[in-house]
């Protein structure tokens, strides 16, 4: 079965949704054979130099009750995820490109999931600054990859294009929110679902199959 999960790096119910996705293919081993993480960019112009997490939240949500209260839900099922998350730190948001650039290159290495997580990771849980590209080179290697080569290509413009054409193909195909679960390029299902709902959407797709 083939899945493409769309996400923003800088989107906290992604990470989640991630860790999810992790606990459903344990629980349904081998089912999921191609499984891609494709861009999104809830920000895309933030400038290179990113904007400060605290002002930028405070700008768009306020001192609202809705945001204190889904910061405690992240909090408290993140600590079920093994996610620490560090609402806290001083944080920088980055411009998400880059990170989505090496993403995709990171899917021909096979090590795709794990180069979105820690990014991830890095970001939610140690306030790291994902547009520094010597970040993003350095979790290439740590992940396998080839860092000369990942920072040549950094330097380039190589796939700037082609990830600003899957974030605006997602939008054309209605994703307004994210992360996203695409289930045989048929079967969406939106937001940070729990690992058995996921788990549920793969069995119904294969009874689906079998008849």
């Amino acid at each position: 079965m083939q899945l493409d999960v769309v996400i923003d790096v800088v989107c906290p119910w992604c990470y989640l949704g991630k860790r999810q996705l992790d606990k459903a293919m344990e629980m349904r081993p081998g089912v999921i054979t191609d499984l891609r993480y494709r861009p999104y960019q809830l920000g895309p112009d933030t400038p290179p130099e990113g904007v400060d997490r605290a002002e930028y939240y405070a700008k768009k949500f306020g001192d609202s009750p809705q945001l204190k209260a889904g910061r405690e839900h992240l909090l408290k099922v993140g600590e079920t995820l093994g996610i620490t998350f560090d609402f806290e730190s001083k944080c920088t948001i980055g411009n998400t490109l880059d990170a989505h650039r090496l993403i995709r290159w990171a899917y021909s290495s096979g090590v795709q999931a794990e180069v979105a997580d820690r990014i991830m990771q890095l970001y939610f849980e140690e306030c790291q600054f994902i547009g520094d590209r010597e970040l993003l080179v350095s979790i290439a290697v740590e992940k396998g990859m080839d860092g000369t080569l990942v920072a040549d290509l950094l330097a380039s413009d190589k796939d700037i294009a082609e990830v600003k054409g899957e974030v605006q193909a997602a939008q054309q195909m209605g994703v307004t929110g994210v992360p996203m679960f695409i289930f045989d390029n048929k079967a969406g299902v939106s937001g940070a679902q729990e690992a058995n709902v996921l788990a549920g959407v793969i069995d119904k797709l294969q009874a689906e199959k079998r008849a």
